[in-house]
C-alpha cells in the first residue's frame, strides 16, 4: 500500500480513537451522590487494649526454663477487638466490632465504612469500645451536624486530640 493511502487512513483511526476516548473522559456521567445527599465516612486504624497483663513470672519458673529464654514478664500479645456503634438521630447506622490485624491478632484494628446520608442537621453519636474486658464503650461522643449537599462527614479516631473526632 503506497504511504499517500496509508498515512490518511492512519490519521482517520487515530481522529476515531481520539473521539472515543475524549467521549469516555466525560461521558456517561457518574454521580457519586445523589442530589441532596452527603457522604458518612468511617474511617480508623486503632490498636485495641491487650486482652491480657503482662504477668511476672516466678524465680522456679523462670530456673526451669533455658537461659536464652529467661524474661522475668510474660506478656502475650493479642489485642482486642474494636467495636463501633454509629448513631443518627437516634437510629444505629452502623454496629460492629473489628478484629485485630496480624496472624497473632496484635495489630490495629481497621474499619472503613461509607455511606450516603440526608442533607440537614443531624445528631450524631459514636461510641468505641477498645477494651474486651469492659462492658459498655470506652469512647462515647456525641456531635451535632449540618450536613450540605455533597459534604463528606468523616469519623476518625485520635487518641492525641481526645478520642472520637468528627471532621
Amino acid at each position: 500500500m503506497s504511504k499517500f493511502v496509508r498515512y490518511p487512513i492512519q490519521a482517520l483511526l487515530y481522529a476515531l480513537f481520539a473521539l472515543v476516548v475524549g467521549y469516555f473522559s466525560t461521558s456517561p456521567r457518574y454521580h457519586l451522590l445523589k442530589e441532596g445527599e452527603g457522604l458518612l465516612r468511617l474511617s480508623l486504624q486503632h490498636p485495641g487494649k491487650l486482652l491480657v497483663e503482662c504477668r511476672q513470672r516466678s524465680a522456679e519458673e523462670l530456673a526451669k526454663m533455658p537461659p536464652n529464654m529467661r524474661t522475668s514478664a510474660e506478656c502475650p500479645r493479642e489485642r482486642s477487638p474494636v467495636a463501633v456503634r454509629v448513631e443518627l438521630d437516634g437510629k444505629p447506622i452502623i454496629d460492629d466490632s473489628y478484629a485485630p490485624a496480624g496472624l497473632s491478632k496484635d495489630g490495629a484494628s481497621a474499619a472503613y465504612r461509607r455511606m450516603p446520608i440526608p442533607t440537614g442537621e443531624h445528631q450524631l453519636h459514636v461510641r468505641i469500645n477498645d477494651d474486651k474486658n469492659v462492658q459498655g464503650y470506652t469512647h462515647d461522643r456525641a456531635f451535632a451536624l449540618n450536613v450540605k449537599p455533597g459534604q463528606i462527614v468523616l469519623i476518625d479516631f485520635q487518641p492525641e486530640l481526645g478520642g472520637v473526632v468528627v471532621r
